[in-house]
């Protein structure tokens, strides 16, 4: 018997998503409800494949297709979808362009300033020209990322926007730019599909920032450990306290520019490679909505990830970043975690594996503090 069932449906009618849910399995009982429709079925081994599909139909005709799982067996519901609130700023094409395009003043103006100042020690260039690579480097390594998930995405038929690039603060010792988020206009249908767009995402963008880090790390000038005294002493040069990722101390040292003899001037090249990682580690932390917490989340049963969720604001904590766990926690409450419409089938072999690398690679891009490996 049916415990959560409930729809009336009139367009289509309920003969035609019988028929529909009845093509896909084989229904031993089916009851009617005030909001939705409830199919008691055989499983089989073909599950996923057969929901995967019922799915996308049903989303086709504005109804949500749900496996649930009882003591008294697996049900298929299928409910009306919810409506959406419209925001009309949001879903407008040319907000995409307009955020873009302030971002990217933004970037330009933070470079040029950050060039200026670096040149006030060592000339590292032209400011308009340094600020022009500065800004290809950190919207490439932002763009690459949302490319990946767009590209995923599609690859698993799941609609989404276009990215939403997010302005920072220039110049006044902040970051020019959040960050890029993109939307999803579809369902989440089962485990697969949540981590293979989630993952997609920091993988694509944390190749090119290596890349812009291997780049910056190579150009960086270095300053003799006298001369650096002499100019911390002047405060014309501020000791960089931010923590560093363990990808840009090997970097360095693959040029010979680690150890105590000198010191590396952060130019904005090397900059946009830190913001790059320190994206990628938020994103892969498994925490609510984030990538890793999507991750997470095929992983992990509600419970245990909220769980996750606390302890990765602990692990914020500890490394000073105060104002990421209190934006998480406050997120996080109104809007937990992801919801996936089909949970029976686990996650593949390959990508539970493929989920401890992205653990690995979170502690490489993590903004270790400096001394603390000492």
């Amino acid at each position: 018997m049916c415990r959560k069932c409930g729809i009336i449906m009139s367009e289509p009618t309920i003969e035609e998503v019988v028929d529909l849910v009845s093509s896909k399995f084989d229904v031993i009982e089916f009851e009617q409800g005030l909001d939705a429709l409830g199919f008691k079925i055989n499983q089989d081994s073909d599950l996923k494949e057969r929901f995967l599909d019922l799915a996308l139909k049903l989303e086709s005709l504005n109804l949500i297709g749900k496996i649930e799982s009882g003591d008294d067996g697996m049900y298929v519901i299928v409910r009306r979808m919810p409506p959406k609130k419209k925001r009309k700023w949001l879903s407008s094409s040319w907000m995409p362009r307009i955020l873009f395009a302030i971002v990217v003043s933004f970037v330009m103006i933070d470079g040029y300033y950050r060039t200026a100042g670096a040149n006030s020690i060592i000339n590292i260039g032209d400011p308009i020209e340094m600020a022009g690579i500065y800004t290809l480097s950190l919207l490439g390594i932002l763009g690459i990322h949302e490319l990946g998930h767009l590209v995923a995405a599609r690859l698993h038929k799941l609609k989404t926007t276009w990215p939403y690039f997010i302005p920072g603060i220039p110049v006044l010792g902040f970051i020019p730019t959040f960050g890029a988020v993109i939307q999803s206009r579809g369902l989440t249908i089962n485990r697969e599909i949540l981590f293979d767009v989630a993952i997609a995402g920091p993988i694509a963008g944390l190749v090119i920032t290596i890349i812009v880090t291997i780049y910056g790390a190579y150009t960086a000038p270095v300053i003799d450990s006298v001369i650096a005294e002499q100019l911390f002493e002047d405060a014309r040069l501020i000791e960089w306290s931010q923590g560093e990722p363990l990808f840009m101390t090997g970097a360095l040292a693959l040029f010979g520019k680690g150890g105590d003899t000198h010191e590396v001037l952060m130019t904005p090249v090397l900059f946009a490679a830190w913001i790059g990682f320190l994206i990628t580690f938020l994103n892969l932390l498994p925490a609510w909505q984030l990538d890793g917490g999507h991750m997470a989340r095929t992983l992990l049963k509600e419970k245990w990830h909220r769980y996750a969720t606390y302890a990765s604001m602990g692990v914020l904590v500890l490394l000073g970043y105060w104002f990421m766990a209190m934006f998480i926690l406050i997120l996080s409450s109104r809007n937990p975690s992801a919801q996936i419409l089909e949970e029976v089938t686990p996650l593949t072999r390959n990508r539970k594996i493929a989920y401890i690398i992205i653990v690995i690679l979170a502690i490489f891009c993590a903004p270790i503090p400096n001394g603390i490996l000492s």
